[in-house]
C-alpha cells in the first residue's frame, strides 16, 4: 500500500501500474490524483478514445473485463476507470462479493495495454484501509493508493493554490488558521472558500471572517454520533463520544451538543410539515443550504415522536449528572444506548 506522496513520485518517474485502487474520504482529492495518472498515461489527442468511466455501483464483472478488454486507439495505453467500486467495501452483498471475487482472479491476467483504476470511498471518517480485508488481498495484485488527508505544508499549499485559481488572496496567518479550522475534505474546504470570498468581496481575508462563516468541527462530529443513533449502532456513536473526550471536550458540552442537534432535526422536521423549502429553512437556522440539506436527510431518519423521546432522554440524563456522583461517561454512554433504543420504535 502506498500514498499520495509516493505515487506523485512513481508518475513523475514515469513508473505506471498496471492497475490501482484508491480508497479514502476525499472524492476530489481521489479524483486529482486519478486524473493525474489518465493525463500523464494517455496522448491528450484520443483521450476520449481512450479513457472508459464506469459506475461501480451498478456495474457488472463483464462491463469492466470488455472494457479491459478493448485495444487502445493510436496509444500505448487506455484506462478504465471504476468508479464509486463500492464492491470494495469489506462487507458487501452476495452480488457485490461476486464481482469482487471475479475482479479479484482478473486482476492476475489483466491486458498490459489496459489500466484499471478502481476507487472506493470510506462510509465515514473512522473507516480504515488496514481494517479492510479486501485491500489486503487486493495489495497483492495491485496497487492500493491511501488518499488520506493532506498535512502541514502540502494542506497549506493546495489550499492556497484553490485561492488564487479563483483570483483571491489570502494571508499566510489567515490561509494557516483556515486549513486547521476547515473540514479536511477537499470537496468541503472549496465551498468554504466560495462562501469567504463572496462575503469578503473587495477586501482582504480575516480571521474573524473564517471564525464566522465556518462550521465548528463539534458539530460535525456530532452529526456523525447522531447519525450512528439513527442507523443504530450504538458502539460507533459510542466511538465518536470517546474521540470527543480525548480530545478534551467536557461531557456536558457533549450531551449540549447532541441535545442542540436533536433540536434542530426537531425544527427542520416541523419546517418541512409547514411546506418549507431549503433556503427559507436555512435563513431561519442560520445554516448554509448545503448543511441543511444533510440535515434535512439526517431528520428524514427520526420521526418527530422518536426525537421528543430523545430529548427527554436529555433531560433525565442532564438532572443525573448534575445532581449525583455517578460516573459521567458511564451515564453519557447509557444516554446514547437509551436515544438508540428509543430511535428503534415506530
Amino acid at each position: 500500500m502506498i500514498d499520495l506522496e509516493l505515487l506523485d513520485k512513481e508518475i513523475k518517474e514515469g513508473k505506471f501500474k498496471n492497475s490501482y485502487v484508491f480508497c479514502g474520504l476525499d472524492e476530489m482529492l481521489i479524483k486529482e490524483n486519478i486524473d493525474i495518472i489518465i493525463n500523464k498515461a494517455i496522448d491528450q489527442t484520443f483521450k476520449d478514445l481512450n479513457l472508459i468511466k464506469i459506475d461501480g455501483n451498478n456495474s457488472t464483472f463483464d462491463e469492466i473485463m470488455n472494457a479491459c478488454e478493448t485495444l487502445p486507439f493510436m496509444s500505448d495505453k487506455k484506462v478504465v476507470v471504476v468508479y464509486r467500486a463500492n464492491f470494495l467495501k469489506d462487507k458487501t452483498d452476495s452480488a457485490g462479493l461476486k464481482v469482487y471475487n471475479e475482479i479479484k482472479e482478473y486482476l492476475k491476467n489483466l491486458p498490459e495495454q489496459t489500466i484499471l483504476i478502481m476507487y472506493y470511498l470510506f462510509g465515514d471518517k473512522r473507516e480504515r484501509p488496514n481494517k479492510n480485508k479486501k485491500f489486503h488481498t487486493l495489495d497483492k495484485l495491485s496497487t492500493v493508493v491511501y488518499a488520506d488527508k493532506l498535512r502541514g505544508e502540502r494542506l497549506y499549499k493546495k489550499v492556497n493554490n484553490i485561492f488564487e485559481k479563483k483570483g483571491k488572496k489570502i494571508g499566510r496567518v489567515e490561509l494557516r488558521f483556515f486549513c486547521d479550522s476547515v473540514e479536511n475534505n477537499f470537496d468541503i474546504i472549496e465551498r468554504e472558500i466560495d462562501k469567504l470570498i463572496n462575503y469578503t468581496l473587495g477586501r482582504d481575508i480575516k480571521k474573524e471572517d473564517i471564525s464566522l462563516l465556518l462550521p465548528n468541527k463539534g458539530e460535525d462530529d456530532v452529526f456523525d454520533l447522531v447519525d450512528f443513533i439513527s442507523q443504530r449502532k450504538p458502539e460507533k456513536a459510542i466511538d465518536i463520544m470517546n474521540d470527543l473526550l480525548n480530545k478534551g471536550e467536557n461531557i456536558m458540552l457533549i450531551l449540549t451538543l447532541i441535545a442542540n442537534q436533536f433540536n434542530m432535526l426537531f425544527r427542520i422536521k416541523v419546517a418541512l410539515n409547514e411546506g418549507k423549502n431549503k433556503e427559507v429553512i436555512a435563513r431561519e437556522i442560520h445554516r448554509p443550504v448545503f448543511v441543511v440539506e444533510k440535515l434535512i436527510g439526517q431528520s428524514r431518519k427520526f420521526t418527530i415522536k422518536q426525537i421528543e423521546s430523545c430529548m427527554e432522554e436529555f433531560i433525565e440524563t442532564e438532572k443525573k449528572l448534575k445532581s449525583s456522583s455517578l460516573d459521567k461517561k458511564i451515564e453519557l454512554e447509557l444516554f446514547i444506548m437509551k436515544t438508540v433504543i428509543v430511535s428503534a420504535r415506530s
